[in-house]
């Protein structure tokens, strides 16, 4: 599968980490930065990210902030995206099932290695239910204001 990561300067080392991890399992992984600590605004790589999965250069994201929680923000504003933000896995595998999720959010001051590892792995390990599920998914990329 290929799987692009975007973070802030905050959850670099944890991207570099995951990054390798995802290699080692067989995944083509593109990461979208940045490539050192120095600070960084979490928009500008979320947005980066989201183009990425939204037109197909990549199936699935994964993105990351100290807390995830702007970055996730700024994913989420792409109608092509569905980011879910998770602490643990079975709410990975749920986002998956029943959102049918293309991108996952991290905080990586929040996440230690191990954890982050088990929510990527039901993230990526889960199937869309799609039934009772897919027309609320699909409203989510089409809003009514």
């Amino acid at each position: 599968m290929k799987i692009a990561l975007a973070s802030d300067h905050a959850a670099v080392d944890l991207k570099a980490e995951l990054a390798d991890w995802l290699r080692s399992e067989g995944h083509e992984v593109d990461d979208l930065g940045p490539a050192t600590a120095d600070r960084v605004d979490y928009p500008d790589f979320g947005y980066k990210l989201a183009t990425t999965v939204a037109t197909g250069a990549a199936e699935r994201g994964i993105a990351l902030c100290g807390s995830g929680i702007g970055i996730s923000i700024a994913v989420n504003r792409n109608p092509a995206c569905r980011c879910a933000l998770v602490s643990e896995p079975l709410s990975a595998a749920l986002a998956r099932e029943h959102n049918d999720a293309n991108i996952l959010a991290l905080g990586a001051r929040l996440t230690g290695v191990d954890m982050a590892k088990a929510c990527v792995t039901a993230f990526l390990s889960t199937d869309f239910g799609g039934g009772r599920h897919a027309g609320r998914v699909e409203k989510l990329s089409q809003p009514a204001l």
